[in-house]
Parts: C-alpha cells; sequence; structure tokens
C-alpha cells in the first residue's frame, strides 16, 4: 500500500475510534461515496432520463381489453385501461404487435407493417391510444420485429416472383441435388419444429424461416432491407411512439454465405434425439452473430437522429436476446456507438427455479450488475407472453416477494400483464388450444410447448369474463380463478397483490431507490437481502424468506452501517407486523415466505473521508 494512503486509512480508522468514543452507537462502513461524488437531489433527478429508473409494463392486446364485445381485446379497450397504468405507477407500456397480419403466429407473422389489424382497431383507434397515452402519462412502445415477416406480406410475393427490387429481400437457395433428390441446403431447425427451409414451388428454391413456415426471414444483408426496416421505425416515430420492444434479436442474421452462396450444416447436440426438435443442433450460424450486434447500433442511431430532429424525450429500445451474458452486454453499445438502452435480462426468468435458494438469487441479480458496463442501466424482467407466469413458475406465495424484489433493486423494472395482480396460468386443454407451437405437436406433449396459459384475459372484476369482454366466447377461456383475483376486488384489500405493488411503487419513487448504492447478498440460505443507500437518504433493505421455515436473521451481521433499529417500510399478507413498526435489525424474525421493505428511521449523513455514519437520534 502508497505511503501517503496508508497514512490517510491509518487517520480515518483513529478519528473513527474517537468518534466512537463520543457517541458510541456511531457505526462506521466504508460505502465508497466522497465528498466530492456528493450530489444534491436536484443534480441526480436531472441526470437521470426517463426510462432509467422507469417501470415498463407489457400490455398483450388480444387478452387486455375487448371495447367492441368479439372476445378479442383492441387499442380501444387499451385507451380506456390506461388510467389504470397511471394508477399502479406505469411510466410506459409496449404492445405485443397489433399490425396486420394472418395471424398465424398472433401477429409476430406480419402482412404489412405501417397498418393496424382490424381486430384490435384502425390507425385512427391508434392515432387516439398515442393522443390519450399523452393525456394520461403513460408513454406507448410498440414491438418491432425484424426478423422476418408473413408469407402474406408484399414483400415477399414480390420476392418469390423475382422481382428485380425485391427479389433478394429474403434468404433463397435452390438447394442441394443429392443422388437426384433435392434437398434442403443445410440442416438447420426451426424453432417451431422441423426444417427450417420451405420449398416455394413458384420461385423453385428454398426460402429461409426460423419460426413457422409463414414467417420468411428478411435478408439483412441485402442494404435495401435495412433501409426498408428504418424507415418503418421512422414511420411509427411520427406516429408519435416512446420506442420499440425489438423481437427476437439475435435470429436477425445467419452467417454469411461462402463465395458458392452456400451455408455450412450445424452440428449436433447429442442430448437431443428427435431431429425435428430445435435443441437438436449447436445453432452457431443461425443466432448471435456479429452482425447482429451493429444492426441493433444502427436502429439506435436511427432513434436518436429522430430525436435530434424532432426533440422531446429519447427514444428507447428494448431488446429481446435470450443469449449469453456477454453477448447480451454488447447490445448495451461501446466505446464508439450507442446500441439498445435496454437489452432484456432474463436471468430471473432462466435461472431461478421453485428450488432456487438465497445464493441463487444473490448470484442471478449479481452477474448482470457486475457484467453490465459502466453507466448503463440494469433492467429486471421476471414474465412476459413467452414465459409461464411468475406465480405458476416459482409459487404463487412468491408473487409479492418477485414483484418487492424486482421494484427495488436499481435500474428500470419490466411487469407482464396481470403479475401485479397475481395472475397465474390457466389450464388450457388440446381443444382450446391455439398456439402455433402447440398445435404443431400433438395432443400428448402439447403442454410442454403452449403458451397459452401465461396469455389468458385479463382479470379486471368479478362480473362477466372478468370483465375483460361481454362476448359469449373470449379468444382463450377465462381463469377459474377471476373472482378472487382481480383488480376491482383488490383494490379494496390492504394487503392485496395489487396494493403491495402499489405501495412498492410509491416507495420507488424515493431518493434511495432511484440514485442510491445497492448490495444484493444472502444473509443465509434462506434469506435474500439487498440494502440500498445514498447519502443524506434513509437506508431501505428488502429481505425475502424465499423458503417455508420461519427464521431469526440479524441483519447487523450480514450488512454494516445499518441502525440497531429500522422500521417497517412494506409488509404483505404473510407479515405480522406493520408499517411503521420498528425491529431491532438483530432479531428479524421471517415468516414462512414473507418479504418485507425495512427503512432507517432517518436519514443517512457523512462526517469524513468515505465513513458515513447515522446521526445520534437514529441509534435508539
Amino acid at each position: 500500500m502508497p505511503g501517503s494512503l496508508l497514512h490517510w486509512v491509518t487517520f480515518f480508522c483513529a478519528l473513527s475510534v474517537i468518534y466512537a468514543g463520543v457517541f458510541p452507537n456511531y457505526r462506521a462502513h466504508f460505502d465508497f461515496v466522497s465528498w466530492d461524488k456528493e450530489k444534491t437531489l436536484k443534480e441526480l433527478n436531472a441526470e437521470k432520463k426517463w426510462w432509467q429508473t422507469a417501470s415498463f409494463y407489457q400490455i398483450y392486446p388480444r387478452s387486455f381489453s375487448d371495447s367492441d364485445g368479439n372476445g378479442v381485446g383492441d387499442l380501444r379497450g387499451i385507451a380506456e385501461k390506461l388510467p389504470y397504468l397511471k394508477e399502479i405507477g406505469i411510466a410506459a407500456t409496449w404492445l405485443s404487435p397489433i399490425f396486420t397480419s394472418p395471424m398465424a403466429d398472433f401477429g409476430y407473422d406480419i402482412s404489412n407493417i405501417t397498418e393496424i389489424d382490424p381486430l384490435f382497431g384502425t390507425m385512427q383507434d391508434f392515432e387516439d391510444l398515442i393522443a390519450k397515452s399523452k393525456e394520461v402519462g403513460v408513454k406507448i412502445i410498440l414491438d418491432f420485429v425484424p426478423n422476418h415477416t408473413s408469407d402474406e406480406c408484399e414483400w415477399f410475393k414480390k420476392s418469390a416472383a423475382l422481382d428485380p427490387e425485391y427479389k433478394d429481400f429474403y434468404v433463397w437457395h435452390p438447394g442441394k441435388i443429392i443422388d437426384g433428390t433435392r434437398h434442403p441446403p443445410t440442416n438447420w431447425v426451426s424453432v417451431f419444429r422441423g426444417s427450417a427451409w420451405q420449398w416455394h414451388e413458384g420461385r423453385q428454391e428454398y426460402y429461409l424461416h426460423e419460426f413457422l413456415s409463414k414467417q420468411p426471414d428478411l435478408n439483412y444483408r441485402n442494404p435495401k432491407v435495412r433501409e426498408t426496416m428504418n424507415e418503418v421505425l421512422r414511420f411509427w416515430l411520427r406516429k408519435g411512439v416512446a420506442g420499440f420492444r425489438v423481437d427476437a434479436v439475435p435470429f436477425v442474421f445467419e452467417v454469411a454465405p461462402d463465395a458458392n452462396g452456400n451455408w455450412p450444416d450445424e452440428p449436433r447436440n447429442d442430448w437431443v434425439t428427435d431431429p425435428d426438435d430445435y435443441g437438436y443442433l449447436k445453432h452457431i450460424y443461425t443466432v448471435d452473430q456479429p452482425e447482429t450486434i451493429d444492426i441493433v447500433y444502427e436502429w439506435r442511431s436511427v432513434l436518436d437522429d429522430f430525436q435530434r430532429k424532432n426533440g422531446g424525450d429519447e427514444r428507447v429500445i428494448l431488446a429481446e436476446a435470450y443469449s449469453p451474458i456477454e453477448v447480451d452486454m454488447k447490445y448495451y453499445g461501446n466505446a464508439t456507438a450507442e446500441g439498445a438502452q435496454i437489452p432484456f435480462n432474463f436471468l430471473m426468468i432462466n435461472w431461478l427455479t421453485n428450488d432456487s435458494d438465497a445464493y441463487h438469487y444473490a448470484e442471478t441479480v449479481n452477474t448482470w450488475l457486475k457484467n453490465m458496463p459502466e453507466g448503463r442501466t440494469a433492467n429486471w424482467v421476471i414474465g412476459n407472453h413467452d414465459q409461464n407466469r411468475v406465480g405458476s413458475r416459482l409459487g404463487a406465495d412468491r408473487i409479492d416477494m418477485m414483484n418487492m424484489l424486482i421494484l427495488t433493486l436499481p435500474g428500470c423494472s419490466i411487469t407482464y400483464n396481470g403479475e401485479e395482480i397475481g395472475m397465474t396460468d390457466v389450464w388450457i386443454s388440446w381443444k382450446d388450444t391455439v398456439d402455433p407451437s402447440a398445435c404443431h405437436t400433438n395432443p400428448d406433449t402439447y403442454e410442454k410447448f403452449s403458451r397459452d396459459p401465461e396469455r389468458t384475459p385479463f382479470q379486471w372484476s368479478d362480473e362477466k369474463n372478468a370483465g375483460f369482454s361481454t362476448a359469449n366466447k373470449t379468444w382463450l377461456p377465462i381463469s377459474d380463478m377471476y373472482k378472487e383475483v382481480n383488480v376491482k376486488r383488490e383494490r379494496g384489500m390492504s394487503l392485496s397483490h395489487l396494493n403491495v405493488y402499489k405501495r412498492l411503487q410509491e416507495l420507488r419513487q424515493e431518493p434511495t431507490l432511484r440514485h442510491g448504492d445497492v448490495l444484493v447478498k444472502a444473509v443465509n440460505n434462506a434469506v435474500l437481502g439487498v440494502k440500498r443507500t445514498l447519502l443524506n437518504d434513509h437506508t431501505y433493505v428488502t429481505v425475502m424468506n424465499i423458503f417455508d421455515n420461519v427464521v431469526n436473521v440479524d441483519l447487523s451481521n450480514a450488512f454494516d452501517g445499518l441502525p440497531k433499529q429500522m422500521e417497517y417500510a412494506i409488509i404483505t399478507s404473510k407479515s405480522s407486523a406493520r408499517i411503521g413498526n420498528l425491529i431491532n435489525i438483530s432479531s428479524l424474525r421471517l415468516l414462512s415466505k414473507e418479504a418485507v421493505v425495512l427503512r432507517s428511521p432517518t436519514k443517512l449523513t457523512t462526517t469524513v473521508g468515505y465513513y458515513t455514519y447515522y446521526s445520534p437520534e437514529d441509534q435508539v
């Protein structure tokens, strides 16, 4: 250690001993916050962009609110419910696809990317939604599907007909002749099973489809495709959207063909024996190609250019990529280019199970924080329309716990519609199944592939069809639990999932949770702790008992620098305490699956160097 640094450390340690003699209840700890880094709250707020501490909310339009009684949600229904999003603290909502589509994959097979599908309404309805969103104060984000279109898209029809402008808009190949028989160009497998190549009789060639055969892949090695899709972004930006959630980002590029226009086969995965299963191959040539990172940077530049020319708040990109952590981090940007502000963090979905202990939880959170490039913003996702609901995946008795976690961690949160009221998966019979990924299987295996259970209609009330629709039949069945789990009922219950969520959103506006440092650690095998600190403000600690046993914990051994007593800021229906009650942190008792947020009674202060202290009146 350099001599000068050693002298300063010795000085501060001695000074802390002196302070301890004068004020025996002071506790010093290293917070890595120095005087020259202190900023006023006004300065901190000014540095934050609107999305950096925002709560985002995914709406699955088919299932949110049906205004015309046809059993399917629509844009007018969404507009009517925007005040609810404001009520629960949402800054922006992204809508799954609402564009013209044959609905082979419920809107992810788009035939016209600049039209509204009549099922959801009209362009006027969309413009009215934008106007309503500005009135209410909830921004609208659209789902951008860049990898593919529908085979009913005019671009694809023209490409199949060898139109000079469009013939290379998609990925085509004549295939291989083996022993006089034509075969697909490669062994690539579709996400939805079977070959990723489909023969087209008209063009007499195969086209690539990494998803359904009705979803042909666009050819991003064609500059015309890139510019056309950039113009799609500009079209919707002019309509007033706040940004885009980008679908299936890793699939946008395949490895470049060789000099003869051919691609390599992908290697086998020995642990999968079904050749039609997507897991049968190691996808080293069809996902996570380097050019995919660059195209995200290009899209970001389109959004930034639009903002420079038109003003307003920064437009955002939320990138969907189930990729290795080192790839995800590249989506943020690099030294010379900005990327997606929010590359979705799916670690809580991918890593956590019903059996995960507190050490697994801590590792899951800290992996993202430790890998995230300096100056970037974390995000926390626990559900979406492709994943079992958190209450079904991790347990209905962990719903409040998981909402508490994502809303007290730093950065932005993403909530899938219904998670805030505790909706769980609905069992869907083979007869009622509509998800293409399940319909392509059979009655014995469909449940493994179906995403219908997490897509059922939103539960607004205990009225007919849970208040979602007046139709005699909804597009998917309503949950049998709708009379117990719905917005209307939960508004009137003090410790309902909804009201706990709303209180968390209110607490989330506190300076410490917006700007403070974070320390996440396992207190023991069963208990996770999240400490948030900010100079000159309250300290908060989220404490979660992940398992069923009642546990007693000493938080003073887990976290340095806490006051001897803290008060309950957030409780759930599992708690015996009351908000405002004081608790000795050395003997915190947590009931089965209980989660709480504790707050220091008064604010954290600093006196010298890196040391921070609570004022004497904090030490009860």
